[in-house]
């Protein structure tokens, strides 16, 4: 069975202004879709509207056909990074992670299994004031992984990580796809995306102006990079 991110027909205006228009793509279980744009193109609005976080003023966005807001246990169907970690800086990584665990009914013997997963089980009895940039986003990563869940939604998942932090995330997510996860991500480093990625979705100012498989996004272009700045620089 195929698991999908369905994002069809969805509008936003945000005072007179209109921030997404007809948004429309899906992003299939074992494969890797980016979601590639410019600042200000509309990625996070659509993707906060996937995630419950903001209500579409049409459409619909939905995993496997249902809302985010209707899951009783959403982190075990969904796991996200989006918006840094939110946890208080006091508290510590294993804390951290047990309230989110707990909030959905994951068993705590789950919180070592993912910090293993992310390489910072070192970090466990760790303050979260007290993690580098790289080391937050891999707990974020940790807490989208609690409930082993089928659709990842990642947002710039590999800022503040080192080269060889890059290196383990191409080798971790495209594992997670081949185990037949669903995963979304965008991300402003367009040499990676091109490494991983099996779909491209690009936005720019609220349109969706290219999607399809990496191959047939870069037919006559050498790279993604060079697509996104032919498609977007100087477009109105």
């Amino acid at each position: 069975m195929e698991h999908l991110v369905k994002i069809e027909g969805v509008c936003k205006k945000h005072g007179d202004r209109q921030i997404l228009k007809d948004i429309s793509f899906r992003a299939g279980s074992g494969r890797i879709t980016a979601f590639l744009g410019p600042n200000g193109a509309g990625k996070s609005s659509t993707l906060r509207i996937l995630l419950g976080l903001d209500r579409a003023d049409a459409g619909e966005a939905v995993f496997d056909g249902r809302t985010y807001s209707s899951l009783p246990y959403p982190l075990k169907t969904v796991g996200a990074t989006f918006d840094g970690i939110g946890g208080l800086p006091s508290r510590r990584v294993c804390d951290h992670l047990q309230i989110i665990a707990a909030s959905n009914a994951i068993p705590k013997s789950r919180i070592d299994e993912v910090l293993e997963m992310t390489g910072i089980a070192h970090k466990k009895k760790a303050l979260l004031s007290s993690l580098s940039l790289g080391e937050g986003q891999r707990l974020g990563l940790a807490a989208a992984l609690l409930g082993d869940p089928q659709f990842l939604i990642l947002d710039e998942p590999t800022n503040g990580l080192d080269p060889s932090g890059i290196k383990w995330f191409r080798s971790f997510i495209r594992q997670q796809a081949d185990r037949g996860k669903t995963v979304l991500l965008s991300s402003h480093i367009l040499s990676e995306v091109q490494m991983v990625t099996d779909d491209v979705v690009l936005i720019h100012q609220g349109r969706i102006i290219e999607r399809g498989t990496l191959e047939e996004v870069l037919q006559g272009a050498d790279s993604l990079e060079e697509l996104f700045f032919d498609l977007t620089e100087g477009r109105d």
